[in-house]
């Protein structure tokens, strides 16, 4: 059984139950689990078969990534003026072009900037299958990577003919998507604890399956002891057509299709109104909040606040890489506090509770008790930034809350599962060059019409 120590540590915001931010700090790490934890006053162990120093930095838990749609990242900076259903509208037939190849190497681009920015766990929500797309790919990916994935089965099945938003030509029949969901759920899903590879079940949104859907799927998913995400509440559009089509306000919707409880977590959410968020917080449903992707389309700002103090678990994503373009969960932190604080109250949220978000609540809303935060038998995924670089200077007098209000910096040393996946600030498990080099070339492609 292999060990590695990290010794020294500057400062160690642990995440813990009971919040410790510890100084000259140790960790040792057995295998994939930490084991043991010391501060200054304890002694380390004398010998590990590997020992780091990280007098010059800052450790957090791995961030957790709760809301992504990676294959946008082959589309970046398209629709620029757009709000969400006309962005949709103008990149669905860009998207119909979509191959497996495309969704492994974007998966892949996308999982390397999540991994450093000091991601260690992500769910990412695909719907899209045209041509010979399957989730397999991004399975592939995230296991070459080194992350820890949870792969959300996203799917349509409601298009434009049947009420719905996407093309007819880019959704499924519903059987064959509850055939496949039920096959990647006993293929792939690990519920131990320490997984790297979980299965959630996902139907896109309100506006692109049915109802039928949404009950089947909370069936299957609460069948096997899966979680259950969708997007809710997006933008005022989203709310008009739950109104219209439904006649009821989406939270009145989620409760409606059996969509409220502690297997169910929604991304957006910035139109919940205050009894809506009551019921959120009464049925111990999650939300993942994209503040960056809803500023990027006009949607608006999510009552975090208010949902923090009811209490909802609330979780962060990046959300996809063509309504946010960009992949740095730890800048997303940062936009969570300020978008707050745009409100008028400069306490809105504080640097902790945007980080506590990132690690803690985002573990909570995937249903783990396993990640986000840094204590023995937890596992061991442990993020360092460095504090003598530019950003940080002048920062030290807090260096935990340094992370949220200077420069957004890059990790400097990832540890995922018990493996090191960056070190010194380089990525081990890709070649970025080549990767890089490889996505713009599949993107051209993709956008001409290509694919």
């Amino acid at each position: 059984m292999s060990t590695l120590l990290l010794k020294n540590i500057r400062c160690l915001a642990t995440m813990d139950d009971d919040e410790r931010e510890l100084t000259g700090a140790w960790i040792l790490i057995r295998d994939r689990v930490i084991e043991r934890i010391g501060n200054a006053d304890d002694a380390p162990p004398e010998a590990a078969d590997r020992v780091i120093d990280l007098s010059r930095h800052v450790l957090l838990p791995g961030l957790v990534n709760t809301h992504h749609h990676m294959f946008q990242s082959l589309t970046r900076v398209i629709a620029q003026e757009r709000e969400l259903f006309d962005w949709l509208m103008t990149l669905y037939p860009i998207w119909s072009g979509l191959r497996g190849e495309d969704l492994y190497i974007a998966a892949k681009l996308a999982m390397a900037e999540l991994l450093l920015s000091g991601c260690a766990t992500a769910s990412d929500h695909h719907y899209l299958y045209p041509n010979d797309v399957r989730l397999e790919d991004e399975i592939r990916a995230a296991q070459e990577m080194g992350i820890r994935f949870h792969a959300a089965r996203g799917s349509m099945s409601l298009g434009e003919s049947a009420g719905g938003l996407p093309p007819d030509s880019l959704v499924e029949r519903e059987p064959d998507i509850m055939r496949d969901t039920q096959r990647l759920i006993e293929t792939w899903h690990d519920p131990a604890p320490q997984s790297m590879l979980r299965i959630v079940v996902a139907p896109c949104s309100p506006f692109s399956v049915s109802l039928d859907m949404m009950r089947e799927s909370a069936a299957l998913a609460r069948a096997y002891g899966l979680q259950l995400h969708t997007h809710l509440a997006e933008n005022d559009k989203d709310v008009a057509y739950s109104q219209e089509r439904f006649g009821q306000t989406p939270g009145q919707y989620a409760e409606e299709v059996g969509w409220l409880g502690d297997d169910v977590w929604h991304a957006h959410c910035v139109k919940l109104n205050a009894e809506e968020v009551r019921l959120f917080g009464r049925s111990g449903t999650g939300v993942c909040h994209c503040p960056s992707s809803n500023m990027r389309l006009a949607s608006g700002i999510a009552p975090i606040r208010q949902m923090l103090d009811t209490p909802v678990q609330v979780g962060l994503g990046v959300d996809g890489s063509a309504s946010n373009d960009s992949g740095h969960l730890l800048a997303e932190a940062r936009q969570a506090l300020l978008l707050a604080r745009a409100l008028g109250d400069p306490a809105a949220i504080s640097a902790r509770e945007a980080l506590r978000m990132a690690t803690r609540g985002g573990a909570a809303v995937l249903g783990r008790d396993d990640i986000g935060q840094i204590a023995p038998g937890k596992s061991a995924d442990i993020i360092a930034f460095r504090l003598d670089g530019l950003g940080m200077a002048g920062a030290q007098s807090d260096p935990v809350a340094a992370l949220v209000f200077c420069t957004p910096p890059a990790v400097d040393l990832s540890i995922i599962n018990g493996a090191i996946v960056v070190e010194d600030g380089h990525l081990l498990t890709a070649d970025l060059s080549v990767l890089i080099e490889k996505h713009n070339q599949l993107s051209a492609a993709l956008i001409r019409g290509e694919g």
